[in-house]
């Protein structure tokens, strides 16, 4: 179950659960960009280029998930606001 369909049932938000599955759907949007930041980490590996801005954008989106202001968010709508489009890009709850 999606964190939409939740919202969506007309049923109470179980807050816990929304969490979790917010967090579920950042570490599954952060595969892709971890991979393509792998590539990119590798390519500047042999051309003796600056790696730290890459090395910081990977610890961001391993980062994400543990964001406190996911634990914090109250309602549904402060939990969506907590989708980081700058590492994690278009929300899913759009």
């Amino acid at each position: 179950m999606d964190l939409h369909t939740l919202i969506t049932m007309g049923f109470g938000i179980d807050m816990a659960k929304a969490r979790e599955i917010h967090k579920s759907n950042i570490r599954a949007v952060r595969v892709s960009k971890l991979a393509e930041l792998d590539i990119e980490f590798q390519r500047a590996l042999e051309t003796s280029s600056d790696t730290s801005a890459i090395i910081a954008k990977k610890q961001a989106l391993r980062d994400a998930p543990a964001d406190s202001a996911i634990d914090s968010a109250s309602d549904t709508d402060a939990l969506k606001a907590q989708w980081n489009t700058s590492i994690l890009g278009t929300s899913p709850y759009t």
